[in-house]
C-alpha cells in the first residue's frame, strides 16, 4: 500500500525542487572549463557533452512549467483551477485557461529560457570534434527546441558555435527560423542513427520534417493559414519513409508507449527521452500522475481535463479509461480504472477501501464540472483527472517511463491531414491511401477498439488528434492550425484577440536582448 504521509513529504521536497529548478535557468557556461585538446584526448568527454544536451530537454518538456502550460492549458484540454487558496500562484495558472497571459508570466519566461538552454547546449557540443552521429544528434534535438521557440513565440535566438557571450544573440524571425530549421534537419538527417527511440535519430528527424511542412501555412500567417499542396505533398512523402521503414507499429495495448517498460513494449515510438531510475534520477516524468491525483493519492492535486473534452470519446474508446498492471503495482482487487481518465468514486488500489478527504471524510469523487476558479465546498474533487503515464510505483519519484516526443499515430493522423488538405493520396503499408481510411485504421486497431467512421471531415479529425495524442503537448497547435484556438470553450465564454496566437517575448528578455522584439500586441 502507498503510503500516503511519506508521499505529502516527498512531495514537499520535490516541489520545491522543481521550483528552485525552474527559477535556476541554465547559464551560457555549459561544459565552458573543457579544452579542444581535452575533449580530443578523453573520449568520455564526448559522451559527457552529448548527455548534456540530451539532459537539457527534462525540464521544459517533462515538468509541467514550461512547455506544458503553453501547450495545453492555453487549449480546450487542460486546465489547473484555482481551488480556493490552492493553486492561486498570483493568477498564473488562470491566466493560461482566459488567454490573457502577459511578457510577464513566470511560465512564459521559463519556457523561453529552458528551450533557449537546449539550443545552447546542442551548440556548445558543436565547437569540440566529436564524431559525427553525435554532432548530427546535437543539430536534430537544436532544431527540436527551435521549432518549439518558432510554434511559440516566433522568434529563434542563435549563436554560432564559440560565439563570443557578451554579445546578445541574434534572433531568426518567422519564415526564416523554419527555412533554417528545415535545412538543418536536411542537412544531418542521413548522418543520424536509425533509432532507438530514446536517441535522435533519422525517423525522428522526418517526423519533425512533417510537423515543419504541415504547419507551414501557420507560421506564414497564423490567423489565416492557406496550405499549400506541395508542403503536403512533403508530409506525404516523409510519412511514407517512416511507414515503409517497418520499425513502427501499434501496440497491443495503447497505454504500452508510455508505461515503465515502453523502451521495449512501445512499438509507436520514434523519439522519446530516456529515463533509468537511479541513473537519471532527474526526470519529472513523474508529474504525468502528481499533478492530477488527490493528495490522499499521492498527488498535487492541480490539473484536470474539461468535460467537454471528454465528451468526445465513445464509451467504447480504449484510449478513455484502463486497468492497467505495472511491475509492483497494488493487486486492484476491484478492478478499478487506474489509467486514463479518472472520473467518479476512487478507490484504495490496495484494499479497494473507497478513498475519503476533508475532515468529514466526504467521499472522494471527482466530477464532471469544473471551473477556472473553485470557491465551493467540493473543490477538491472537481475535474476529472488524466494520467497518461502508467505510475511506476518502484520508482514513484524516479520512474521508468520515457517521455514521448512524437509517436506513429501522429505520423498517420498527419498524413491523413495531409491528404484532406490537397496532397496526393499515396498508399503505404496497410493503413490505404485515403484520409479516411487511415483515421479508420487507427480507430478499429484492436488497442483502440472503435469503430469505423463513414467519412472524415476537418471537424472529426480536429477530434480524432484529441483523442489521440490527449496531454502529448500537441493541443495548441492543433487549434491553432484547424482556426480553433482563438474561439469560446468550456468556461472561456468570449473570442481572444489574435495576438494571442503568438506568446509574448518575456520582459526579462527584452531587457537584456536587443535582437529581440516584442511580439505585437504585448
Amino acid at each position: 500500500m502507498i503510503n500516503v504521509k511519506k508521499i505529502r513529504l516527498a512531495l514537499g521536497v520535490l516541489l520545491l525542487t522543481a521550483l528552485v529548478i525552474g527559477c535556476t535557468k541554465l547559464h551560457e557556461t555549459f561544459q565552458g572549463d573543457l579544452s579542444q585538446s581535452q575533449v580530443a584526448s578523453n573520449p568520455s568527454s564526448n559522451s559527457a557533452l552529448l548527455q548534456g544536451v540530451y539532459n537539457s530537454m527534462e525540464s521544459p518538456f517533462t515538468f509541467p512549467f514550461d512547455i506544458f502550460p503553453l501547450a495545453e492549458l492555453s487549449t480546450d484540454e487542460a486546465i489547473i483551477p484555482t481551488r480556493g487558496g490552492d493553486w492561486d500562484d498570483n493568477g498564473v495558472w488562470r491566466a493560461f485557461h482566459e488567454q490573457k497571459w502577459d511578457a510577464d508570466n513566470i511560465h512564459i519566461s521559463g519556457c523561453f529560457n529552458d528551450l533557449g538552454g537546449i539550443v545552447y547546449a546542442a551548440t556548445d557540443l558543436l565547437r569540440y570534434d566529436t564524431a559525427i552521429s553525435d554532432r548530427a544528434q546535437a543539430r536534430l534535438i537544436r532544431a527540436w527546441a527551435m521549432y518549439w521557440l518558432l510554434d511559440f513565440f516566433d522568434q529563434v535566438p542563435y549563436r554560432d558555435p564559440g560565439e563570443d557571450l557578451i554579445q546578445p544573440a541574434r534572433v531568426r524571425k518567422g519564415m526564416d527560423a523554419l527555412n533554417y530549421i528545415i535545412s538543418e534537419i536536411d542537412t544531418v538527417k542521413s548522418e543520424l542513427p536509425e533509432g532507438p527511440a530514446y536517441v535522435a535519430n533519422k525517423y525522428a528527424a522526418l517526423a519533425i520534417l512533417m510537423k515543419c511542412y504541415l504547419n507551414k501555412a501557420v507560421y506564414q500567417n497564423r490567423a489565416t493559414p492557406v496550405f499549400d499542396p506541395a508542403d503536403m505533398d512533403s508530409v506525404i512523402s516523409f510519412a511514407d519513409d517512416i511507414i515503409n521503414s517497418g520499425y513502427y507499429h501499434f501496440t497491443g495495448n495503447y497505454f504500452d508507449d508510455f508505461a515503465p517498460d515502453n523502451t521495449n513494449i512501445g512499438k509507436e515510438n520514434i523519439f522519446t527521452l530516456l529515463n533509468q531510475p537511479q541513473i537519471t534520477n532527474n526526470n519529472g516524468v513523474f508529474f504525468a500522475w502528481i499533478l492530477v491525483l488527490h493528495y490522499n493519492q499521492g498527488g498535487l492535486n492541480g490539473a484536470a481535463t474539461l468535460p467537454d473534452f471528454y465528451s468526445r470519446f465513445d464509451v467504447a474508446d480504449k484510449r478513455r479509461q484502463a486497468i492497467y498492471p505495472t511491475n509492483g503495482s497494488p493487486p486492484n482487487s476491484g478492478n478499478r480504472i487506474n489509467l486514463g481518465f479518472l472520473v467518479g468514486q476512487q478507490y484504495d488500489l490496495t484494499s479497494d477501501a473507497p478513498l475519503t478527504y476533508g475532515t468529514f471524510n466526504a467521499p472522494l469523487s471527482y466530477t464532471a464540472q469544473v471551473q477556472n476558479i473553485e470557491t465551493d465546498s467540493n473543490l477538491q474533487v472537481t475535474g476529472i483527472r488524466p494520467i497518461k503515464y502508467a505510475i511506476d510505483y518502484p520508482n514513484y519519484f524516479s520512474p521508468d517511463n520515457d517521455f514521448v516526443f512524437l509517436r506513429f499515430a501522429d505520423v498517420l493522423l498527419m498524413k491523413a491531414e495531409a491528404i484532406f488538405r490537397g496532397g496526393t493520396p499515396t498508399a503505404a503499408g496497410i493503413y490505404g491511401n485515403s484520409a479516411t481510411a487511415i483515421v479508420n485504421a487507427i480507430r478499429t486497431d484492436p488497442s483502440r477498439g472503435i469503430s469505423a467512421m463513414s467519412t472524415v471531415n476537418l471537424d472529426s479529425l480536429f477530434d480524432e488528434r484529441g483523442r489521440e495524442l490527449w496531454w502529448e503537448g500537441w493541443r495548441r497547435q492543433d487549434m491553432i492550425r484547424f482556426g480553433k484556438f482563438l474561439q469560446t470553450f468550456y468556461d472561456k465564454n468570449y473570442i481572444s484577440d489574435p495576438h494571442y496566437l503568438i506568446f509574448p517575448i518575456p520582459s526579462s528578455q527584452l531587457a537584456v536582448n536587443p535582437n529581440l522584439k516584442q511580439n505585437p500586441g504585448y
